[in-house]
């Protein structure tokens, strides 16, 4: 399965960028995304911004993976867990 996430443009030059990601910054490709600027949301994806976001539908998808994360720790699955270590949710 694969996963993209929202961030926000903290930075940008010569293709790349900086990107705040659930508050872990990170550098990413923003070839893709050659319009976008900083302050933007994007989409990212291995290390690649793929598309440009409106600020509410970062919003929308962040309160999606918060609620994932809280229903992780509950089930002792998150980093919330009695060990801390992510189990494989398949029997």
């Amino acid at each position: 399965m694969c996963l993209a996430v929202p961030g926000q443009i903290v930075s940008k030059a010569a293709g790349m960028g900086v990107v705040n990601v659930r508050g872990n910054r990170l550098r990413a490709g923003l070839l893709l995304v050659p319009e976008a600027k900083v302050g933007d949301w994007v989409l990212v994806h291995a290390g690649f911004a793929i598309t440009r976001l409106t600020p509410d539908d970062a919003a929308e998808t962040n309160a999606l993976l918060d609620q994932m994360e809280d229903l992780a720790d509950r089930e002792g699955q998150g980093p919330g867990g009695a060990d801390g270590l992510a189990r494989d949710p398949r029997p």
